[in-house]
């Protein structure tokens, strides 16, 4: 059984995660997933290889777990033969493993996934006609107990650790049929017609499923880090956005240090409004956030900061909040982009999603401000996908549902 003991979280305010151990596997074999090749190689030369062995093994294992997305030493052709039992017997290249996996009648798709020491997290990947992007969790459960949001009535277990979280990128590619085919044992010496990927191609990461990356911070730097590595899964950092509700101490070692894209989850643009929907922000403050978004390393206007702003009916929907969010975006001087959501109900939630008139009028003023502010189409509403709307269904179905469900969809397999 999992030991599902939640994490000690000092603090009623400001909660900062202390990481609990993970539970060893049982067989004792070290995963690899999420470790960056010199962490790879020490683990080859502590288990018995000299050093130039250890290097060159560990830059082979690399390339075959993110170029390739294999999972078994034995499908590693250029390693010989007797060296691969000798990995299978101490290594392990894990998954995450999916629970259950949905798809919405938009083409959304959300896998419920489960770590190796038994606790359930979500990641959703949403395809558009340019795009295909994948949102992804740092956390099981949150800290942070935005009102607004399904996610925030969890409480938080435990920090994902750079192993699960790149995981999801992984799983994503093994869903989407992306992995390369070919010949090739290395990129460099394949022809490069035999290197194709099939399906939609993952273009994008946006780091905004279950939890707060920010207070994740070591263990997300890690797996991002690989997701951009160009001997890993080599994605742009453009191509990659990191969202924090206002974890400002973090947020310039977030832009020096990892270096992509910053939306931050605004949603209010009074004091009361934002103590009450996102109750960080009685720790930071609205000025001091914009202050720190103001500072950010990289912002520009070719690399614009996104403010995320869910529209709640009669809260913070206002014209007189539309002009205070033109108002407060200029006075920071800030390369800013306000995405507006219709808030994605979820059963005993407090507030309404502002009528779609008011939506329209709201985003009209601020772009009469000179501020882009497109409506985000809500989608896979219809699989809880959705901003806001993820919560383990852990929660929501007992184990022996989930159990009889997987048992008919074999069945209905085998008619």
């Amino acid at each position: 059984m999992a030991d599902t003991t939640l994490m000690s979280i000092p603090g009623q305010v400001d909660p900062v995660p202390v990481a609990r151990d993970i539970t060893p596997r049982e067989d004792g074999r070290v995963d690899l997933l999420g470790l960056p090749k010199k962490d790879i190689a020490v683990l080859f030369e502590g288990a018995g290889l000299d050093a130039r062995q250890a290097k060159l093994r560990s830059k082979q294992v690399f390339h075959w777990i993110y170029h390739r997305g294999v999972t078994d030493f034995e499908a590693m052709t250029d390693i010989a033969k007797t060296m691969r039992p000798w990995l299978t017997e101490r290594f392990v290249i894990g998954r995450p493993e999916v629970v259950e996996a949905q798809h919405s009648n938009d083409g959304t798709r959300k896998w419920l996934l489960r770590t190796a020491d038994g606790h359930e997290f979500e990641m959703v990947f949403i395809p558009d006609a340019d795009r295909g992007t994948l949102c992804v969790s740092s956390q099981v459960g949150c800290t942070l107990n935005c009102r607004f949001c399904h996610t925030g009535t969890m409480r938080l277990v435990r920090n994902l650790t750079p192993g699960e979280i790149v995981g999801q990128v992984m799983l994503a590619r093994d869903a989407l049929g992306e992995w390369p085919k070919g010949k090739m044992d290395f990129a460099e010496e394949a022809d490069e017609a035999e290197y194709t990927a099939d399906g939609r191609l993952l273009t994008n990461i946006v780091m905004m499923g279950m939890g707060e990356p920010l207070y994740n911070f070591d263990n997300v730097k890690g797996a991002l880090k690989l997701v951009m590595d160009g001997d890993g899964l080599a994605l742009s950092k453009r191509r990659i956005t990191l969202s924090t509700s206002g974890v400002v101490p973090a947020m310039e070692r977030c832009g020096e240090e990892i270096g992509v894209n910053l939306a931050v989850s605004l949603h209010a643009v009074t004091k009361d409004i934002r103590d009450e929907i996102v109750p960080i922000n009685k720790k930071y403050g609205i000025e001091e956030l914009l202050q720190a978004c103001a500072d950010y390393p990289g912002a520009s206007n070719a690399r614009r900061i996104t403010f995320e702003y869910v529209m709640l009916k009669d809260k913070n929907d206002s014209d007189e909040d539309a002009h205070e969010l033109v108002r407060l975006l200029k006075e920071y001087k800030l390369p800013a982009k306000v995405n507006l959501i219709p808030f994605n109900p979820w059963p005993g939630a407090v507030y309404e999603c502002s009528t779609p008139e008011r939506i329209k009028a709201f985003s009209n003023i601020v772009f009469e401000g000179g501020i882009s502010a497109p409506v985000r189409t809500p989608r896979g509403r219809d699989i809880d996908a959705a901003c806001g709307q993820l919560k383990t269904a852990a929660e929501k179905k007992s184990r022996a549902q989930l159990d009889r469900e997987a048992a008919e969809a074999v069945a209905g397999e085998a008619r």
